[in-house]
């Protein structure tokens, strides 16, 4: 895509205001940046000709649902979750992979995981001209933005991130943290997503 050749982390900072790495202004949840956002994704995809992918990513609780929610909402986008796309509670890379391969590649899709079954479920196809939401932990990685028109990051406090995560998902997920967290920690280890995004909010 033409976009991938400017520098992630430089050009949607300066055409969203309030979006500087790491600072939301004071006050302002991230949801409220949301026509902001949309817009400038769509700024982007118009000056390339092609369709607005955004990709929102962060760990556990940082409001990535929310706020893709919005965004998708605003854009008239196609919104894809990751937590359909893992495949169990060890398929955080391998959703990441997916997001290149199938949401965003040729396929134009993803298999769904039923977390009920523990196994696969159907396919989801994606239509390939439309605009398109990708928010969850792994969105966002070396090999995914090249492909996207805006990329988000989104952090809060440890604290912060528990009560909202563990207050929507409950014991299962508590059961679940650490071993969750591992692998939260190693893909932004091994792929730093912070300084891959155009906007970083504190939320």
């Amino acid at each position: 895509m033409p976009d991938a050749e400017r520098p992630a982390g430089t050009a949607a900072r300066d055409r969203v205001p309030g979006t500087a790495a790491g600072d939301s202004p004071p006050g302002t949840a991230a949801g409220d940046l949301a026509p902001g956002l949309a817009a400038a994704a769509a700024g982007v995809a118009a000056a390339s000709g092609r369709r607005a992918v955004v990709l929102i990513d962060g760990r556990s609780g940082t409001g990535k649902t929310t706020l893709g929610a919005q965004v998708a909402e605003q854009l008239g986008a196609q919104l894809v979750h990751l937590d359909d796309l893992y495949p169990g509670w060890d398929g955080l890379r391998a959703a990441a992979d997916a997001v290149v391969t199938d949401v965003l590649g040729a396929p134009s899709g993803y298999r769904r995981w039923d977390w009920e079954a523990d196994g696969p479920a159907d396919w989801a196809s994606v239509d390939p001209d439309l605009p398109i939401v990708v928010e969850g932990c792994g969105a966002l990685s070396r090999a995914s933005a090249p492909l996207a028109s805006l990329r988000v990051w989104l952090e809060s406090d440890d604290a912060v991130r528990w009560d909202r995560a563990i207050g929507r998902d409950g014991e299962v997920f508590a059961r679940e943290w650490d071993r969750w967290a591992a692998q939260e920690h190693a893909f932004i280890a091994a792929e730093d997503p912070a300084a891959l995004a155009d906007v970083v909010l504190r939320t």
